[in-house]
């Protein structure tokens, strides 16, 4: 797609009219419903929808395509990263109704840090066609470390990152949430509030799901436009998914696995299309190819989580049944 200058600030502008409506909305810290979460994360389904099928009218079939297949894939992601926010928000004890307001912050900060990592992805790519050997590598190496984690008993805790063990050092740190406040004076002192420090965690995290997704959106398009709109859009609903599946997230038992596979195929991709540009012949993966792999990998991987989890769910009433009728 040839975007120019005008289109890039038009479509950051409406962002960012969107995210400023999102914060309005949200101002007020408060427990988000489930009919909240409902309708927004509608709504921002809806709007990454018709701006596909504007892509389609406008573009033709092949953008709208890349579109969509990056937005499913930066959205399964981003589903993923949801666990690490509910042990961040568990660490931390944040109370529930200012979770909302950490997540927005979160997304903000997510959203500058991809918009930094698409440009230097775009640059590398101009400039050299094997890095696409690299990001292929490392996505199959992200997948197979998945399956390692997805398959080990070890219970999940978040542990605190070097960056917040020195923030923390360094900065005296209030012993209670002061509301949204991030800095607060006591007795003559200025304290960083636990508020602040988990907005770093959300913040820092976002790096490191940064170097997963966006090598995986570059094996689906080169488009550096498309690239930034499909993040854009799938990390824009984040905070009302959180609320909305929070209480689901424990039954997708295989969504590691799922996205393992995702990666993986993601990451072949781009070897065979790294190959290709080297003057090999081999054949490589289409975007319609793509996107179904990635659809029919995600169906069925909640499927059989449901399953698995209802089975689990059985056994355990099954268990204390027989506990209650013995004793």
């Amino acid at each position: 797609m040839d975007v120019s200058l005008t289109m890039w600030l038009l479509t950051v502008a409406v962002l960012c009219a969107l995210i400023a409506v999102d914060f309005f909305f949200g101002r007020k810290p408060h427990e988000v419903s489930l009919k909240e979460a409902g309708t927004w994360s509608a709504i921002w389904v809806a709007l990454a929808v018709m701006f596909g099928i504007g892509l389609l009218i406008f573009e033709g079939g092949t953008p709208s395509g890349e579109f969509f297949a990056g937005y499913v894939t930066e959205k399964s992601l981003s589903v993923d990263n949801l666990f690490v926010f509910v042990l961040i928000m568990t660490k931390f004890a944040v109370p529930a109704k200012y979770q909302s307001r950490v997540l927005l912050v979160g997304v903000l900060i997510a959203l500058v840090l991809r918009g930094l990592f698409i440009a230097a992805g775009a640059a590398l790519i101009a400039s050299f066609s094997w890095v696409f050997y690299i990001f292929g590598a490392f996505l199959i190496w992200t997948a197979w470390k998945l399956i390692k984690e997805a398959q080990s008993d070890e219970e999940d805790e978040y542990e605190e990152n070097r960056f917040l063990k020195m923030v923390e050092k360094r900065f005296p740190t209030a012993d209670r949430y002061h509301g949204t406040k991030l800095v607060i004076k006591e007795n003559g002192r200025r304290l960083i509030t636990p508020m602040l420090i988990v907005m770093l965690a959300i913040g820092s995290t976002d790096i490191l799901f940064a170097l997963d997704s966006i090598p995986a959106i570059y094996g689906l398009t080169e488009d550096p436009y498309i690239v930034f709109t499909a993040n854009a859009f799938a990390l824009m609903g984040l905070r009302q998914l959180y609320f909305l599946i929070g209480g689901l997230l424990k039954k997708l038992v295989h969504l590691s696995y799922g996205l393992s596979i995702i990666l993986g195929f993601i990451g072949v991709k781009l070897v065979l299309h790294a190959l290709h540009e080297s003057g090999v012949h081999v054949p490589e993966i289409s975007t319609p190819v793509s996107l179904g792999v990635i659809c029919l990998v995600l169906v069925v991987t909640t499927i059989t989580s449901l399953r698995a989890s209802r089975k689990e769910r059985e056994k355990e009433e099954a268990a204390a049944n027989a506990s209650e009728t013995s004793s």
